[in-house]
């Protein structure tokens, strides 16, 4: 892994160009107390928690763009066996169903607060082409580990959040604001049903005290110089476009190939592109996320992470180069997934299409993006067509009461974590309720390995017995402190 020695050597370089000045900034650059009571786990069963889940990983929800390739049978038993499994959560609270399938909550607290939002969806990706151990939608709980497909994206967290609400609902607790749950049936797709809840609640004039969705985890020796475990809480979501290049020839044989042909001017067109990526810049919520940890790193990681606002280029740079993950955090990421050409072997393409999935940086645009797309490609024979894409979201705040309580509730179950704000480079449901509420945060309440996080939409899915119970945990304390 490169990330040491790039970071290291920037923060040789950045204090030795910084002298006097930034060695005061180190000398001020000291981790906040942050010490909190635990959170108490009484009443709530981990081992029950896991075969709840793995029930509901036997459904196999899987989702399609195409309605029609979409088993809406396998939709239906799903929110069958939820009621099922969480009896007091359906007496006490009100469930609606919107559009094919999504599940809009409601926990009266009888007082007028505006209310806590709780997000988890329950579609899954497909697994087709995967190379799994395990049959994908066996649920098997084994030596501590809930494995299938959507053991973490988003089974797991729903039921975290079910757990926690079932426990407190079958002791009769009443929150002291309203917290409403939606599970989305349609996220992995880009679906509507978080649209439509978020038009529910602007309908009914509700404005969210705050919002807690999938995104960020609790996840360690990710950071460099900072060994211990980090809770990163995203803030935004880099926008998404979809692009396709298009090019075009008459075509014919392939026994008299015409030079310059539609493929060939579409790989000079992906090359291009991949030889001037879009440029590196630390927006401000990386910097708060460096900030946030840098202050318990050691030597000349602590020297670069003090100064980062003053070192902005050369962090980036670093960032950049350190991982694919660090380089996702600075700069807007185009990705080739699919490629097309000629139907037939001997059969000379008359249309060449690459598509590109892009995921843009705060404070670009979707035009901007495109401008620059068509400024590198420089050839007009080469169409881009947008089909489809969304800016990226407004960056929630972190000065608010809510903010805090997130961070407390992370601080109950994870004592040794430090809380740092986070940039979500992946698109979420939590997206659309940035359109009605500052407070949406991205963020499992897991503490999740590299292992586990690289089988995220890959084979082998998994989550931890201990990591799933914990973040039960964590949602009843949030409920509780409201």
């Amino acid at each position: 892994m490169r990330t040491a020695p790039l970071l290291a050597g920037a923060a040789s370089a950045g204090v030795a160009a910084g002298g006097a000045a930034l060695a005061r900034r180190v000398a001020r650059f000291r981790p906040a107390p942050a010490a909190v009571p635990p959170a108490d786990a009484t009443g709530l069963d981990a081992d029950a928690a896991a075969a709840r889940l793995g029930e509901l990983i036997r459904i196999p929800t899987v989702s399609a763009r195409d309605r029609a390739l979409v088993d809406a049978g396998a939709f239906a038993r799903f929110r069958e066996r939820l009621a099922e499994l969480y009896p007091h959560t359906h007496r006490v609270l009100e469930r609606e169903v919107l559009g094919h399938g999504a599940l809009l909550y409601r926990w009266r607290s009888g007082t007028e607060r505006p209310p806590l939002v709780l997000m988890a969806h329950h579609d899954v990706v497909p697994v087709t082409g995967q190379a799994w151990t395990r049959d994908p939608f066996s649920g098997l709980v084994e030596d501590g580990w809930v494995h299938g497909r959507g053991a973490v994206d988003d089974k797991g967290s729903l039921v975290a959040v079910l757990e926690a609400v079932e426990s407190l609902a079958a002791a009769g607790h009443t929150p002291a604001r309203d917290v409403y749950v939606f599970s989305g049936d349609d996220e992995e797709v880009a679906g509507v049903g978080a649209q439509l809840a978020v038009q529910a609640f602007r309908d009914r004039g509700i404005t969210p005290w705050a919002v807690v969705d999938e995104g960020g985890a609790v996840v360690s020796g990710v950071f460099p110089g900072v060994p211990g475990p980090i809770a990163v809480v995203g803030l935004a979501e880099k926008g998404l476009l979809g692009v396709d290049l298009v090019a075009t020839d008459p075509g014919g044989h392939a026994s008299s190939p015409t030079p310059g042909g539609a493929p060939a001017r579409l790989a000079r067109a992906v090359l291009r592109l991949d030889a001037a990526p879009f440029p590196a810049r630390l927006h401000d919520v990386v910097l708060g996320m460096v900030d946030a940890a840098g202050r318990h790193a050691p030597g000349a990681y602590r020297a670069l992470f003090a100064n980062a606002r003053a070192l902005r280029p050369v962090l980036a740079t670093a960032l950049a180069r350190a991982s694919r993950e660090a380089n996702a955090l600075v700069r807007t990421t185009v990705a080739v997934t699919e490629l097309e050409g000629s139907s037939a072997q001997n059969v000379l393409a008359t249309r060449a299409r690459a598509h590109l999935n892009i995921r843009i940086a705060l404070g670009e645009t979707v035009q901007s993006t495109v401008d620059r797309l068509r400024r590198v490609i420089a050839d007009p024979t080469v169409e881009v067509r947008v089909t489809g894409g969304s800016d990226p979201s407004p960056v929630s705040r972190t000065d608010t009461e809510a903010y805090a309580a997130l961070g407390a509730a992370v601080r109950a179950v994870y004592p040794e974590a430090v809380v740092a704000p986070y940039l979500m480079v992946q698109a979420s449901d939590a997206r659309h309720f940035a359109q009605i509420s500052d407070a949406v945060y991205q963020f499992m309440p897991f503490d999740l390995s590299r292992g586990e996080l690289d089988a995220l939409h890959a084979a082998d899915e998994r989550i931890s017995v201990a990591a799933l119970h914990r973040g039960a945990v964590f949602f009843r304390h949030l409920i509780r402190s409201l």
